[in-house]
């Protein structure tokens, strides 16, 4: 007897993981996610597209991008559901950026109230001299959140 395949219709899907059905058709039209069509054209969805569709969550609410999360999908072969050693993998590629984001949250935390090292000379409080705005050289930007400049030096 052959096996019954269960599928979700995009409001089904949507409650189950807590994902609007917007979100589910943008993350469609990225290529995150599949659906089929029946003869009158709604979306039906494999029961294992809730499987997906957590790891996006999971990689959003870590700080991932959805390009992050596209180009680590696109790796597993046939866009299949990542299994439980997929999601091993694709655990260990994030945790490099998982360390980094926290070291910059560190950074954030830890030198907010400080000069940010953007460039605007004009903080009374700040405690960088940066004559001639030196850390421009660094970058664009707040260097000082960006990155691991010290505004010490």
């Amino acid at each position: 007897m052959a096996k019954r395949v269960a599928y979700l219709t995009i409001g089904e899907v949507a409650q189950r993981s807590g994902v609007a059905a917007s979100a589910l058709r943008f993350y469609e039209r990225r290529g995150l996610i599949q659906s089929t069509r029946t003869a009158g054209n709604q979306r039906m969805y494999h029961h294992e597209v809730l499987r997906r569709v957590s790891i996006i969550r999971v990689a959003q609410n870590l700080g991932l991008t959805l390009k992050d999360i596209s180009d680590a999908m696109n790796e597993l072969p046939d866009q299949r559901t990542p299994t439980k050693r997929d999601w091993e993998k694709l655990s260990k590629k994030w945790q490099l950026h998982l360390d980094e984001r926290m070291a910059q949250m560190q950074r954030m935390r830890d030198k907010l109230t400080r000069c940010i090292g953007c460039g605007c000379l004009s903080l009374r409080s700040c405690t960088l001299h940066n004559r001639e705005d030196h850390i421009a050289a660094d970058g664009p930007g707040p260097r000082y959140l960006l990155s691991d400049h010290s505004d010490s030096e």
